[in-house]
């Protein structure tokens, strides 16, 4: 379990552009934004990636938030998605191991019969980390739907930084 003000667990991935992202060489602003994402056999996913997530992408910036998506599928199904979805210049990684999203709180799945979900995979959540590498903020769910909207984020980080507003959930 993820607690918050806490340092955030290691955190570390292949970016689809070559790259490679490292928790610990973020230097946002404010926040870095990780969205964990079911993957390549998720409309909701890509739904909540082209239609929330990439159009706020400005937004959050403003907000001194930079933000990277990340799913346990692997590079194949991951090079796939890049081809098929709406990234524009969102961070995209892929290959995020079970043991690290159990680290980071997420709920796991295994495939249903006859669908084209992955053998495992992680559920959805976000979580918001300072700039100091440490927890403010995790959203999780053991389900596809019902996501944090962007819309609300980028308010509620507005007032966080103008307010100086400190992490809940802390007692």
């Amino acid at each position: 379990m993820l607690r918050i003000n806490a340092p955030a667990p290691a955190l570390g991935f292949p970016l689809l552009t070559g790259d490679r992202f490292n928790l610990t060489g973020e230097t946002p602003e404010n926040f870095t934004l990780v969205i964990f994402y079911r993957g390549l056999h998720c409309p909701i996913c890509r739904k909540q990636i082209e239609t929330d997530v990439v159009p706020n992408l400005k937004a959050l910036a403003e907000k001194g938030v930079d933000v990277v998506a990340v799913s346990m599928d692997g590079e194949e199904r991951a090079r796939k998605q890049e081809a098929e979805w709406n990234f524009n210049d969102l961070r995209v990684g892929y290959a995020l191991t079970e043991a690290t999203a159990r680290e980071w709180g997420l709920y796991i799945s295994s495939a249903r019969n006859g669908s084209t979900e992955p053998e495992i995979f992680c559920e959805p959540g976000m979580t918001l980390v300072r700039a100091d590498g440490s927890v403010f903020a995790h959203w999780q769910q053991s389900v596809p739907f019902a996501r944090p909207g962007m819309g609300d984020l980028i308010s509620g980080v507005g007032f966080i930084v103008d307010n100086n507003y400190p992490a809940r959930g802390t007692a």
